[in-house]
């Protein structure tokens, strides 16, 4: 007994270390999520068709913003190398990587997403409900992203600028700009949404209004506070200098930041995908997988955190050249993520039945909530299982493998199990969306595998040298 303890339970010392480092990641996170599910309350007061054109929207634009963030986090791994040396001109050359990067990411979301914008967002669009209309959810979701749009380049610039702060280990700054953002984003929907103090009642339009001033608030404080620091950060300055750029920097920077853009990408797209699959169950599908997906975002800071300090903590040790230890803290982190996420999925199993209530929505939309917000309450464990398992072959530098058990995993088993059974069967949306979510065992058992077989177990640094 007290050896399994030993194995799977670590003592005082290690939770603190292990907290101290997940702990911020999850305040921050939570901040995040916490100010976007007042947004998602205060919009889905107004209604469910308006409701579910912004939710339509979200995810559509979900798949832009991590590809942005896929696409440059190749480049910035040169970042904090060129840091580190004191190399001024290599870390600028590398944020003009990252700046035409995020430029032409978000000229492509943009064409994409305006030029297509009737039939991506009809492909969400399936009679259901006779109370909710089609044709007004298109109508708000149109307004909606027209004005949404306007937010991607200062999103794409607030991305390069805080990155590369944080690659210089300056980590403050960009968690006040997020502050600032979420303060103005609230505020600002509780003004245009319903109109108060004299504003007009903006619905949707509001919501889209203040989500884009909140963006270019962002931008804003993020390049002030830097130019005002210019001689510590001095990439931003000379910024468009007519030097080039060496063309091996390029290379290096494609190659590293071409696969986890092509991963987040495959993988957003997978995401969206099984929405659109769950909603040609009718639009009221829509608005419970909004309503219950708030509020799960919301508990999954938890798991998450875990799985950023899976890999900090076990790269650190990996190089150190540290692996019995590396593989010893593993093992108690994936055993204490998905120990902490059985209590969590149990709070958000016992708040299922009443966060749908606070939404003016029919009680069909409210009970399709409930009953997703189970499924996802008993899937937490699992997910924060693969989650560590994710990061821990992560650590070790297994890209390749890690692409094949985020992306290809999801295009090969999970969309096509939703395709399939939502177009070639009539089963009930509930009992398709569990099915389809419970692929997360197939996942966890792989996972299992992946980590006991200790693939990951490889010092980069040691490699390089």
């Amino acid at each position: 007994m007290n050896r399994l303890k030993g194995k799977f339970i670590g003592d005082r010392k290690f939770y603190s270390m292990v907290l101290a480092v997940a702990v911020p990641i999850m305040l921050q996170n939570g901040l995040t999520n916490v100010v976007s599910l007042l947004d998602n309350l205060m919009v889905g007061r107004v209604g469910t068709d308006q409701m579910s054109g912004v939710s339509i929207v979200n995810q559509l634009i979900f798949i832009v913003y991590l590809s942005l963030f896929g696409g440059m986090a190749g480049a910035g791994i040169f970042t904090a190398q060129y840091f580190g040396k004191k190399d001024e001109k290599g870390v600028k050359d590398i944020f003009r990587i990252k700046f035409i990067i995020g430029m032409v990411l978000a000229a492509i979301g943009i064409c994409v997403l305006w030029f297509g914008r009737e039939p991506l967002i009809s492909m969400f669009l399936h009679e259901g409900d006779a109370s909710l209309s089609l044709d007004e959810t298109m109508s708000y979701a149109k307004d909606y992203l027209g004005i949404m749009l306007i937010g991607l380049v200062p999103f794409a610039i607030s991305q390069c600028v805080a990155s590369t702060l944080r690659e210089c280990s300056q980590t403050v700054s960009p968690m006040i700009a997020s502050v600032a953002a979420v303060f103005v984003d609230l505020v600002f929907n509780y003004i245009l949404i319903f109109g108060k103090f004299g504003a007009p009642a903006l619905g949707v339009s509001g919501a889209a209004i203040a989500t884009v001033m909140s963006r270019f608030v962002e931008c804003a404080f993020l390049l002030v506070w830097t130019w005002k620091r210019r001689a510590q950060y001095g990439f931003i300055t000379g910024f468009f200098a007519r030097t080039p750029i060496a063309g091996s920097l390029w290379k290096q920077s494609i190659s590293k930041g071409l696969p986890l853009l092509v991963n987040e990408f495959l993988w957003s797209l997978g995401v969206t995908m099984q929405v659109q699959c769950y909603s040609t169950r009718g639009l009221e599908v829509v608005a419970g997988l909004n309503i219950a997906n708030t509020l799960n975002n919301v508990f999954n800071i938890a798991f998450l955190a875990m799985g950023n300090a899976v890999a900090i903590i076990i790269g650190q040790m990996l190089g150190a050249g540290k692996m019995k230890e590396a593989k010893d803290a593993d093992t108690k982190l994936i055993f204490f993520s998905t120990v902490l996420c059985v209590g969590i999925g149990a709070l958000l199993a016992l708040a299922a039945p009443f966060f749908p209530l606070t939404y003016n929505t029919s009680s069909q939309v409210q009970h399709l909530a409930t009953s997703f917000l189970l499924v996802m309450a008993c899937m937490m464990p699992f997910c924060a299982f693969t989650n560590s398992a994710y990061f821990t072959l992560r650590s070790g530098g297994c890209t390749g493998i890690t692409f094949i058990f985020d992306s290809v995993y999801m295009w090969c088993l999970v969309v096509p199990i939703a395709f399939v059974l939502s177009r070639f069967t009539d089963i009930s949306v509930v009992p398709l969306y569990m099915l389809v979510q419970g692929t997360e065992f197939i996942k966890a058992v792989i996972g299992y595998a992946l980590v006991k077989k200790g693939v990951w177990l490889r010092n980069l640094v040691a490699e390089e040298v």
